[in-house]
């Protein structure tokens, strides 16, 4: 009974297109030149037939997956899939189980997982021994930096490879790949060179994302004389707003990119970085606390204003929300970005803690000590202090006296 529904269930699949023409060969997939270069490690480690545990990461639809899949078949090995998202460690324990009845029939094994970051401590644990016996050979996918996500017990036994977003041109490929077995198989499509570049451009380098677009628009498009035509319009209604790609990796790096775009003075690359943030969907209040510290640390003393005017902008944020809050958060960059900058602030600050936690922690000197108690005239506390407002041309020492011609404010 089991088996007819399985029957009735294949006969009932609609495979999506980005399925249907996945790469099975090194030679049809798309994409990745750099690793894939024929000189590159990788390949190189492949021609000569080894096997290795390693993870790739790179973002969506970027051919993680594929190129996995692609490895252990042309390495002839067996190739178990599982997602960190639905499977846990008795799914581990199923494939290492797998994995040795296929050894002991001359076959090695490669474990692939999805989303490998999703995984906790104690799933990724038990991974280890198997990796380091030989067991299995491991391959993650992730769109996380595996620096964060991935324990440093399982890196030390993987090597990481980092892919990138498809190019312009290899997406394009994909694209027109797809109208064809379209216009092949079902009926002849029509679209020019601006439907093209339109739907290059919305699948921002995710193979995945441009089948899964060129599919929908096909069937749904408008169908006459046995054609689909094809319509930039079309495909607006169908793909809305599409959110900026924004991993947790390149929530650090655009937030790097952010403030030191503010504090290099370049307001238009500043003003994009911040757009790219609102748009990911950032926490505005992250945003504003940012340019805070910019305001302080790299314009300072140079322009003070820009300081108010990053808090203010905070405060903004808090009484108006988004999607208002962008104008103030806007305005603050600009300012920011266009004033002149110091940072004598953050340069002494850090000059005298660092003093401070290398052994030069003095006592402030007698006469500036604290003369506002009973006993402190008769320890000599406050003793020979000139109130600087009745003489102000008196030269009195502040630091201590073995700090005493100390520069911090250079």
């Amino acid at each position: 009974m089991n088996n007819l529904f399985t029957e009735l269930e294949n006969q009932n699949k609609q495979i999506p297109l980005a399925e249907i023409l996945r790469p099975k060969t090194l030679d049809d997939f798309l994409g990745q030149y750099k690793v894939l270069d024929k000189n590159s490690p990788l390949l190189n480690l492949i021609n000569s037939n080894r096997l290795f545990s390693f993870i790739f990461w790179g973002p969506s639809g970027c051919g993680k997956t594929t190129l996995s899949r692609i490895i252990a078949n042309t390495l002839n090995a067996q190739f178990i899939e599982i997602s960190a998202v639905t499977s846990g460690v008795k799914d581990i324990k199923d494939a290492v189980d797998k994995s040795k009845e296929a050894l002991r029939n001359g076959q090695k094994t490669i474990l692939f997982i999805d989303e490998i970051h999703r995984y906790s401590k104690t799933q990724q644990d038990a991974l280890l021994p198997h990796i380091e016996n030989g067991t299995l050979f491991l391959i993650g996918s992730t769109t996380e930096n595996p620096s964060f996500q991935v324990i440093p017990a399982l890196l030390s036994r993987v090597q990481v490879i980092r892919l990138e977003s498809l190019d312009d041109n290899s997406i394009k490929s994909i694209v027109i790949k797809g109208f064809n077995y379209l216009s092949d198989n079902y009926d002849e499509v029509i679209y020019d060179e601006k439907i093209l570049d339109f739907l290059v451009n919305l699948s921002r380098g995710d193979a995945r994302f441009a089948l899964n677009l060129v599919e929908n628009t096909y069937f749904s498009s408008n169908f006459s004389n046995n054609k689909r035509v094809i319509t930039v319009e079309n495909i607006e209604r169908l793909a809305q707003s599409r959110k900026t790609r924004y991993s947790q990796q390149e929530h650090y790096d655009c937030a790097s990119a952010f403030q030191k775009s503010l504090r290099g003075s370049d307001a238009d690359a500043a003003i994009y970085y911040l757009a790219k943030m609102i748009e990911a969907g950032e926490d505005p209040r992250f945003i504003a606390r940012r340019l805070i510290v910019c305001a302080a640390e790299d314009v300072g003393i140079e322009n003070p204003m820009a300081l108010s005017l990053a808090v203010s902008a905070y405060h903004a944020v808090e009484l108006l929300g988004m999607p208002e809050a962008r104008i103030p958060l806007a305005e603050a960059v600009i300012y920011v970005a266009k004033s002149k900058k110091s940072n004598k602030t953050i340069m002494s600050i850090d000059s005298a803690i660092n003093d401070i936690k290398n052994g030069n922690d003095y006592p402030p000197p007698m006469h500036l000590r604290d003369s506002h108690y009973k006993d402190a005239k008769k320890y000599g506390f406050g003793e020979g202090y000139v109130y600087s407002h009745d003489n102000p041309e008196f030269e009195q020492q502040f630091l201590p006296d073995e700090l005493k011609n100390k520069k911090y404010i250079l």
